[in-house]
């Protein structure tokens, strides 16, 4: 599942994962970690190879016993410490970064092995990480709905949140994340372009269920464990 900044992506991919007895995983919330190492240790945004090397060196991993699973770096807990604001204003830097995309790759393909029942989800998933995937999704939305929503996410969590700067931040990341070099954020063609704009969350599960079990009925990819009998 791909799609930019405010589609709703981790909240679908988390949705449908529980509805498919499937496990999720945030790719966008390792390269937020990676943002974190940048703030946080004073390694340059733009240095791939130190962020790569400090990434490699703390160690990351998710905590899969959690729902949804727990972002660990050097054993602290950073789930909450990704979604803070100073770390949008840099994680598209960092995410351009190819030393450190490769090797984001290759952690992702290496989770893909470890836990084959997946919704996986980010920027590069169906175009690059795993484009064999036998599903593909890329959400869309109107940048001022994705403004809309990231407001009202971040109000709902108590952090002050000024729609105008939103805006203009989600434009800013989906102009940094198209134009990259390594692994821009692409609807591949035989991906299922789904446009959220009008649709609550709920539709937007409901629909994309919906089109996995008729993959399933399809006999494109085996049933989810709590598939219901088509």
């Amino acid at each position: 599942m791909d799609g930019p900044a405010g589609t709703g992506k981790s909240s679908v991919a988390l949705m449908l994962a529980e509805r498919l007895g499937l496990e999720m995983l945030d790719t966008g919330a390792m390269y937020r970690a990676a943002a974190v190492v940048a703030i946080d240790e004073g390694v340059s945004a733009d240095d791939g190879d130190a962020l790569a090397a400090r990434i490699a060196e703390e160690g990351l991993a998710f905590d899969w016993s959690r729902k949804p699973p727990r972002l660990l770096l050097g054993g602290r807990d950073l789930t909450e410490r990704i979604r803070d604001a100073d770390v949008n204003t840099v994680v598209s830097i960092v995410a351009r970064q190819a030393p450190l995309r490769a090797a984001m790759v290759r952690a992702q393909r290496e989770i893909g092995r470890a836990h084959p029942r997946l919704v996986t989800e980010g920027r590069d998933q169906g175009s690059v990480v795993f484009p064999d995937a036998a599903v593909r999704f890329y959400l869309d939305a109107h940048p001022e709905v994705r403004a809309r929503r990231r407001v009202e996410q971040m109000r709902a969590q108590g952090r002050p949140a000024d729609y105008e700067a939103v805006l203009r931040a989600i434009q800013q990341r989906d102009r940094l994340d198209e134009t990259r070099t390594d692994g821009p954020l692409v609807c591949p063609a035989e991906a299922q372009r789904v446009d959220t704009s009008g649709l609550t969350l709920r539709q937007v599960v409901d629909e994309l269920e919906r089109r996995v079990r008729a993959c399933v009925a399809a006999g494109l990819l085996s049933p989810p464990r709590t598939a219901q009998p088509a």
